[in-house]
């Protein structure tokens, strides 16, 4: 009897042990990447690349890994969701840093084209999981979006079967290329992670992320050559074959492969490098007073008034948190994405969505004032003065808004390209430059055009669009990607000075002193300059003493109470003592880039981060 209740409590226990079948097969599929439609042959490239595919009858389907477009511009999503829809086999597709970096609509129209900016789907017992990498809005390293990783964790946490084998795509290889990195490589080993595919680099490449194996294909453009091409990966006997296909010919390459196995990382105690917070150790002088964590991304600034803290994220809310504790107080929501710094006017907050509208609010409790509806996107910051509101759009135009009822006051039409920045208002004029190679200045009280200035290069991506230009003893002065920093004549637009440094890379990152003598500049070597403000040619009148090492971050440069604030691309902030130059202390908030620095009140800054981060650090001199 003992003998038949054991073999009958035997059964029962092997009856409760979930079966694991992954029912892997044999299979193979098409991976594309950085198809760049908008370039030269970008859509032809593609095309031919569509109908190579769709004559193999042996391709399951297709993943197409980011920079799809080449600058982001809502035409060119179109023309490459229509050439991929004409695939006779179901295709996956994630966006890369041209699609986001330089995207109209904040990466609205991604999503509203594609369907979604991630993909998870099952295949041949294989569980494909891609995701977006950023940067969004901001030049800077890559980043999984903050709402991507949270999916990630959604996605992963929630499979029915924890050791079926995945493999992730992203556009960018998952290493110190993405600020992010370690938080995406951390869950995936978590799982069975057995291969990562990625694009970027334009090139076949063998990769290897923390032991995870990897592959990198190869750009679908032609380049120098007279035909694009793509990879086809075999997956056969737990591997990963990968040809390259030359499309309109027989043409099959392998140059690589790739065993599918179960490496068992979840018990892998080695240490791999990860960002380090040594320095908040080294400088005792400064603290966090407290740290907010958003479950999306911050790609804007803040704006404060009395105790709160107003804040955007890329979930599109506005709200404010309390500046003594960090607990939230009001929250407004919008209809997509925001990358606007909130503008604050008297008891008014107004602030820009990617779903079309400014929106303005109380302050006090975020009630809504009034909205007003642009003919597309925006994602440029408002600026306040004398009770209007001043505007940029993706729509070709720049408005002048009544700050009480919303109602517009004027509006310019002839942008060329569409506004990220703030504007500057200097003296009776109001400049802001687009992502169409041009400065504009216009009449605070008209819109009429005073002048506008072109840096005379074709390419979009030299634009002095992301800078915040600064305005001192009747000069603007930007900096941009065409490295070039340039003093114009804030009345007539003619240029003083224009000038690159020998060796040196400058890029949108600049500031004003407090006392206007100096235009700071952030060169991509990471040194520190102050630009006299009135000399005939480009001065250097100070510099300080710090090597940040390589750096991209655009964030504005802050002086205040002489300490000179610099953001960095590696959550590090940097305050520098104005009259020596020395640094004063550093404090590493995250890894995100930095996207605003406020100082707000005695020795106190509010210091956000791109991965959704917000500080308070309270410090000495």
């Amino acid at each position: 009897m003992t003998k038949i209740i054991r073999l009958l409590f035997f059964l029962h226990a092997i009856a409760l042990v979930p079966v694991i079948v992954w029912s892997q097969s044999n299979f193979r599929f098409a991976f594309v990447s950085d198809t760049h439609v908008g370039s030269d042959t970008g859509a032809e490239d593609l095309r031919r690349t569509v109908k190579d595919i769709n004559s193999d009858t042996s391709l399951a389907f297709v993943v197409v890994t980011g920079d799809i477009t080449e600058f982001g511009a809502d035409p060119e999503l179109q023309l490459a969701k229509n050439i991929l829809d004409s695939l006779n086999k179901p295709w996956h597709i994630i966006p890369g840093n041209h699609d986001a970096n330089w995207s109209e609509s904040g990466g609205n129209s991604f999503k509203n084209v594609f369907g979604a900016e991630t993909f998870f789907f099952d295949y041949g017992g294989y569980a494909f999981v891609g995701t977006a990498s950023g940067p969004y809005m901001r030049m800077g390293p890559g980043q999984i979006p903050r709402e991507n990783v949270v999916w990630l964790d959604s996605v992963l946490n929630h499979m029915p079967d924890p050791e079926k084998p995945v493999i992730f795509l992203n556009h960018y290889p998952q290493d110190s290329s993405l600020n992010n990195w370690y938080e995406v490589i951390d869950r995936l080993k978590k799982k069975n992670i057995q291969l990562i595919l990625c694009g970027h680099g334009h090139r076949n490449h063998r990769l290897d992320f923390e032991d995870i194996p990897a592959v990198m294909g190869r750009s679908n453009l032609r380049a120098k050559q007279t035909s694009g091409g793509y990879t086809i990966v075999d997956v056969k006997n737990d591997k990963a074959m990968f040809e390259e296909k030359t499309p309109g010919t027989d043409t099959l390459k392998k140059w690589t492969e790739v065993t599918l196995s179960n490496h068992h990382f979840a018990s892998d105690t080695s240490l791999y490098p990860r960002p380090t917070y040594q320095a908040n150790e080294t400088y005792k002088n400064v603290k966090a007073e407290w740290q907010y964590q958003d479950s999306s991304d911050i790609g804007s600034g803040i704006a404060t008034k009395g105790n709160l803290i107003l804040c955007s994220n890329t979930q599109g809310e506005l709200y404010a948190l309390d500046k003594t504790n960090a607990s939230k107080k009001w929250v407004f929501k919008t209809g997509g994405k925001i990358f606007a710094t909130p503008a604050i006017g008297n008891e008014y907050a107004v602030i820009a969505s990617t779903d079309q509208y400014i929106y303005c609010v109380r302050v006090k409790n975020g009630s809504l004032i009034w909205k007003y509806r642009a003919l597309k996107p925006i994602v440029a910051c408002p600026i306040i003065k004398d009770g209007v509101v001043y505007i940029g759009g993706s729509d070709g135009h720049f408005r002048a808004l009544n700050l009480i009822d919303g109602k517009l006051i004027w509006d310019y039409s002839g942008v060329a390209g569409f506004v990220v920045t703030r504007p500057l208002i200097y003296g009776n004029i109001v400049y802001f430059g687009c992502w169409g190679n041009d400065l504009y200045a216009l009449n605070i009280k008209t819109g009429a055009l005073v002048w506008k200035w072109n840096n005379g290069t074709a390419n979009r991506m030299y634009s002095p669009a992301a800078c915040y230009p600064v305005g001192a003893h009747g000069r603007i002065f930007i900096v941009a990607p065409d490295r070039y920093m340039t003093a114009l004549d804030a009345a007539s637009g003619s240029v003083l000075w224009r000038k690159q440094m020998q060796g040196v890379r400058m890029r949108e990152s600049m500031g004003l002193s407090e006392d206007s003598s100096l235009v700071y500049i952030k060169t991509m070597e990471g040194n520190l300059y102050g630009v006299s403000s009135t000399s005939d040619s480009m001065e250097i009148a100070w510099k300080a003493n710090m090597e940040l090492g390589y750096e991209i971050c655009p964030t504005a440069i802050i002086e205040k109470d002489k300490t000179v604030y610099v953001p960095t691309n590696s959550g590090l902030v940097w305050a520098i003592d104005r009259s020596s130059g020395d640094v004063l202390w550093k404090h590493k908030v995250s890894n995100g880039l930095v996207s605003c620095i406020l100082p707000a009140g005695r020795r106190q800054v509010i210091v956000s981060t791109m991965d959704g981060k917000i500080s308070h650090l309270r410090f000495k001199r």
